[in-house]
């Protein structure tokens, strides 16, 4: 097991997900909008843990076997400060979409990064 906090939670979409905001933005009537053109995107909120398992999950005892704990202090530094989840109605309503659970991001890296 890792010797990490595992119980932190990032906000996360796969760049599938981010080219697609791109693109729908792009089409989108703004009138509505109003002076608060700033959106937050949808995406998934996942623990190291629930990232790992996911992997598990999806690609196999051997992928998860290659992960290294590798600790960086200025690195933990600035992730802590992240925000760990988001309120997304606004963009949900707006129908942006992104993946729905950290299983999906991972299926989502093996189609498009590594052509499966």
């Amino acid at each position: 097991m890792l010797p990490v906090s595992t119980d932190v939670r990032h906000w996360f979409a796969s760049p599938r997900s981010a080219i697609g905001f791109l693109l729908h933005a792009a089409t989108l009537d703004t009138t509505g909008l109003g002076g608060r053109r700033s959106l937050t995107m949808p995406g998934v909120s996942a623990t190291v843990a629930e990232q790992i398992e996911a992997l598990r999950r999806v690609a196999g005892e051997d992928a998860v076997r290659r992960i290294r704990h590798e600790p960086d202090e200025t690195i933990t530094r600035i992730v802590a400060g992240w925000p760990r989840a988001f309120e997304t109605h606004r963009a949900d309503a707006l129908g942006f979409r992104a993946e729905t659970d950290f299983d999906e991001i991972v299926r989502v890296y093996v189609e498009d990064e590594l052509g499966r």
